[in-house]
């Protein structure tokens, strides 16, 4: 293999883009996976690949038009689940519906070449710039450091929404702080790994970790790390067979969380028996 390819700084940027990528990916994944919202990664990214199309459109950054829809997106959510007496789940597949249909009309309506649109479908790590790396670093840095401040509130929220309410707890603005980290996240990932698997990314190194223990804190660091390890190995596949990056990250990341299954402690221990993730003692 030749080594030379990462003194390149595309390459350096790639690399750099996997590992803050991964990072806010992973952590906001837990959110997805403990909360039992797996297809908020869904809504969310179609959202962010809709907003980005009508930037394309009308002419402006695609990816203002990503964030803003997203955001738009989570505003909805939230209020359907809480005041339309309806779980979370179903407001998250009515808005997903939305966003599908109103990504293809844009689709359809762009005139021309639908080159741009069909890069933010399927992203590309390796054509990542120095701005988008930025970028990522300051979302990562943003989640992190959001989770670490809050944890204890996150962490009620996840348990029970109801109880942290009761003891004083901000829980529904702390469920809505996690639907705008989840459109950011996605936001900022959107040319790396594309808004037809963004949500992959968020969901399958979560849910690997989450097959490993049964703390949060851990659960946390394993989910990040996964993630990071499945943009590396994509990336160097990507590299090695000629392959789209995108699709081989999340590949990676599906079959760690294959591996992390076959080795789950669960697997021994009965339903009844298990506890329940934010409840252990740290």
């Amino acid at each position: 293999m030749d080594l030379s390819i990462f003194g390149y700084q595309f390459m350096q940027n790639a690399i750099l883009s996997a590992v803050l990528g991964g990072i806010a990916c992973g952590t906001i994944g837990v959110f997805v996976v403990t909360m039992h919202m797996p297809f908020i990664g869904v809504c969310m990214s179609h959202a962010a690949f809709a907003g980005a199309l009508l930037g394309l459109w009308l002419g402006f950054n695609p990816l203002i038009g990503a964030f803003g829809v997203s955001l738009a997106s989570a505003a909805i959510i939230g209020p359907l689940a809480d005041r339309g007496e309806l779980r979370p789940e179903t407001s998250v597949g009515v808005i997903f519906s939305l966003m599908l249909g109103i990504a293809f009309l844009f689709m359809g309506l762009m005139p021309g070449t639908k080159s741009g649109a069909l890069e933010l479908l399927w992203g590309s790590i390796l054509t990542n710039t120095r701005g988008d790396v930025i970028l990522l670093g300051i979302v990562a840095a943003v989640v992190v450091g959001l989770v670490f401040a809050f944890y204890k509130e996150f962490q009620a929220t996840v348990f029970h929404r109801d109880m942290a309410r009761s003891v004083g707890i901000p829980a529904t603005l702390t469920f809505y702080g996690m639907l705008v980290l989840t459109g950011a996240t996605i936001t900022a990932s959107l040319r790396s790994i594309g808004g037809l698997l963004i949500f992959s990314l968020i969901l399958n190194p979560a849910a690997a970790a989450y097959q490993l223990t049964y703390s949060l804190k851990r659960m946390f660091l394993l989910s990040a790390g996964f993630a990071v390890l499945s943009g590396w190995i994509g990336l160097l596949m990507s590299y090695l067979f000629n392959i789209p990056s995108g699709a081989t990250i999340v590949i990676v990341s599906s079959a760690i969380f294959g591996i992390a299954t076959l080795l789950s402690p669960k697997r021994r221990v009965k339903p009844w028996q298990k506890k329940p993730l934010p409840e252990e003692r740290q």
